[in-house]
This record gives structure tokens, C-alpha cells and sequence, in this order.
């Protein structure tokens, strides 16, 4: 039966769930439903525990930027095609590097740049 707890101010829906002899897991279908698994999960640790979600195939978020710069490379047929499958398979690797080095820094565990390191400060526009 699962149950509603509060963590951290909001909701949390909780079941205690068992482990099989091969380690594998059963995952309540109201939980299956809520997050919208479709084919595949991914699994990793964080913060001491296993998070479960499902794979989300990317949205196309960055297809007409990709597209336009291939295009621009002067690419256009299979050529384009290939490439444009190549270079959309990189970007979701590259966001999750992106997030990964955001934690890190947040933890104070990566070297970061400032705005004014980015960007400079007053003074020295004035300088």
C-alpha cells in the first residue's frame, strides 16, 4: 500500500517494495503511471540513493539549431541526414555533463567562475 509522506515541505508518494533473489524489483504501477515510463528507465546514485526515471528521447529542443549550422557547413542529402543524427545523439550526453559540473560547483567541489569573472564589474568598464 503506498502511502503520502512530507519531505522537505512537499509530497512524497512512498511504498516499501521487495527485492527478488536476482536483485530485481517490481515498480508499483501507480508509480510507473505518475512518471510516465514508456520503454526504459535510467539508474544512478545520488546522494546515497538509487534514483529511478524514465529515459526521455530528446524533444528536438536544439533540431533547427543543429540543423542551420550543418546547413551552413554547406551539408544537404544523406550527408546531412548522417550528420544531423550524429550530432543530435551528442546533446544529451553534453547536457548531463552540463548538470553534473553545475552540481559539482554548487557542492563547491569544481572550479566556477563568478558573473564578474564572466563578465567584469563596473569598474572596469570604466577603467
Amino acid at each position: 500500500m503506498s502511502q503520502t509522506v512530507q519531505r522537505g515541505g512537499n509530497p512524497m508518494l512512498k511504498k516499501r517494495i521487495s527485492v527478488s533473489q536476482k536483485r530485481q524489483i517490481t515498480i508499483p504501477i501507480e508509480f510507473y503511471n505518475d512518471v510516465g515510463i514508456e520503454k526504459e528507465v535510467e539508474c544512478y546514485i545520488q546522494n546515497n540513493a538509487i534514483v529511478i526515471r524514465p529515459v526521455r528521447e530528446s524533444g528536438g529542443e536544439f533540431d533547427e539549431q543543429i540543423l542551420a549550422d550543418l546547413i551552413s557547413q554547406g551539408l544537404s542529402g544523406e550527408e546531412l541526414l548522417t550528420k544531423f543524427k550524429e550530432t543530435r545523439k551528442k546533446i544529451r550526453p553534453a547536457v548531463e555533463g552540463l548538470i553534473a559540473e553545475a552540481e559539482l560547483a554548487v557542492k563547491g567541489e569544481s572550479d566556477h567562475s563568478t558573473y564578474e569573472d564572466v563578465f567584469g564589474t563596473e569598474e572596469d568598464d570604466n577603467a
